[in-house]
């Protein structure tokens, strides 16, 4: 009774197109679910994230499951994600997009989910980081650790997506650090954030975690910017 009650006057709507949500729909109804750009790019080994890092860092693997295009359904979905607290969005997507990770023939399988950090002054501001339950979704379907205290980003700075391409690379190799310890050696790591743009900030994440002896890197996003 309650339960009608909360949703009579506060109604579930959809994450990607605010259409009332029915029975049996979570976060997402039906029709965005089918209109989702999907990348399918776990069927590529050499798809178009991965070829994001030729000739900047080794990785191993790289991939988004969807497709980001201005004013779209995603656009709509990572907003809510980040700036308006749904963090169930990032749990769908990482449910969604598991089931094809655990289809990967890879020679080493993935050991630890990571997270791009936020400073702690902007996780404060914000009160969650918005990939975290993707992150976690993640870790728990492919049956591995999730760890979002061995890399931390070592200053504040302004939202990426409100600088320029030049602007985002400036002094953003040396932005993150690890926590080292011996346990950590020898893992492949699996890096996780929204969407992936020019790579800069996915390429430093992976460099300080490759201060780690034998660290391997793969990387996977919720999207992927479509030029």
């Amino acid at each position: 009774m309650f339960n009608y009650i909360i949703n009579l006057f506060f109604p579930k709507v959809c994450a990607g197109c605010r259409a009332l949500l029915i029975v049996n729909e979570t976060v997402l109804c039906t029709h965005c679910r089918h209109e989702m750009p999907l990348t399918q790019y776990h069927l590529d080994a050499k798809n178009e994230a991965v070829k994001k890092f030729f000739g900047k860092i080794a990785i191993e693997y790289a991939s988004a499951l969807l497709y980001f295009n201005k004013k779209g359904i995603v656009q709509e979905l990572i907003h809510n994600l980040k700036y308006r607290g749904h963090e169930e969005i990032g749990t769908v997507l990482g449910n969604w997009y598991v089931e094809d990770l655990k289809e990967l023939n890879l020679e080493t399988p993935f050991d630890v989910v990571i997270p791009v950090p936020l400073h702690k002054r902007k996780l404060k501001e914000r009160g969650y980081n918005q990939v975290t339950t993707f992150g976690k979704a993640l870790a728990e379907g492919l049956k591995i650790d999730f760890n979002d205290s061995l890399l931390y980003r070592k200053s504040y700075s302004k939202t990426q997506s409100k600088k320029n391409l030049l602007g985002r690379s400036d002094n953003i190799e040396n932005l993150f650090d690890v926590i080292s310890a011996e346990e950590n050696q020898h893992k492949h790591f699996l890096i996780v954030d929204d969407v992936l743009t020019t790579g800069a900030t996915l390429e430093a994440c992976s460099r300080a975690l490759q201060k780690i002896p034998g660290a391997k890197i793969s990387i996977v996003c919720m999207a992927m910017a479509n030029s």
